[in-house]
């Protein structure tokens, strides 16, 4: 069996970027046995605005990723706290195209972010598939069953956020939160790695979580503006500064 730290700096050498540009090798390092984060600070800080799943929700998928995914790869997997289950919606300012800004301003774009929220009525949303991107990250794909649908959502977001970024990181019509990142490969043979026999047998974990829990449904009423100081401080348990927002209306 080869090495785990071997086997994480092949995969981080092999691995291009991420969905968001960013190295792997810059996210992720390995240290007693297990994956760590690689905090670095963002400058200027990502301003984020995302949807928030609670913990009534989060805790029994991330069980489900855990129970399927930690058997074979525990060392080289990376667990989305579930205390920060979130959609990523829009982006004051990101890393790609930074939007410097003073705490006068800030303190605008959060109240602005705060409007829009007073505006929401709560989101009942369905998990309709999981998938596995090229570059490990465990991806939870929602689609919503009542409430306002993600690219009205981001629209109402541009207009309240007018000098944010032309050019936002995700999809407008997309809803999905990150469960994992697989950084490493699984350690359930004596041989060096097959690429079509991991990817089998990454689908074939893909398809048992699937079947576990597909079809959740899940309540969203909060939307938050957070201020990344690390990057990507939300997927890393970094530094960072929340301000919550209840959705201001309520059905019935």
């Amino acid at each position: 069996m080869l090495s785990s730290v071997w086997l994480l700096k092949f995969l981080l050498a092999q691995e291009g970027e991420t969905s968001q540009s960013l190295l792997l090798s810059d996210l992720f390092d390995y240290k007693n046995g297990s994956v760590i984060p690689v905090l670095k600070a963002a400058n200027p800080p990502v301003r984020a605005n995302v949807l928030y799943m609670s913990p009534e929700y989060s805790v029994p998928i991330s069980k489900a990723v855990r129970d399927i995914f930690s058997p074979t790869l525990d060392k080289v997997i990376w667990f989305q706290n579930p205390e920060l289950y979130h959609f990523s919606m829009f982006h004051a300012s990101h890393h790609i195209s930074p939007v410097s800004a003073s705490e006068e301003e800030i303190e605008a774009e959060a109240n602005a972010v705060k409007g829009v929220a007073e505006k929401l009525c709560p989101m009942r949303i369905v998990l309709d598939r999981v998938v596995l991107t090229s570059t490990g990250v465990l991806l939870g794909c929602w689609q919503v069953i009542s409430g306002l649908d993600p690219v009205t959502i981001r629209s109402e977001l541009r207009n309240a956020l007018p000098n944010a970024p032309v050019k936002q990181l995700y999809a407008p019509a997309i809803l999905h939160t990150s469960l994992a990142r697989i950084i490493g490969h699984p350690y359930n043979s004596s041989q060096e790695p097959d690429s079509a026999l991991e990817l089998q047998y990454f689908h074939e974990l893909v398809v048992h979580l699937n079947k576990a829990i597909r079809g959740t449904e899940a309540t969203i009423s909060e939307l938050w503006y957070v201020e990344e100081y690390d990057v990507l401080a939300l997927a890393l348990d970094g530094k960072m500064k929340l301000r919550r927002f209840k959705f201001g209306c309520w059905k019935g």
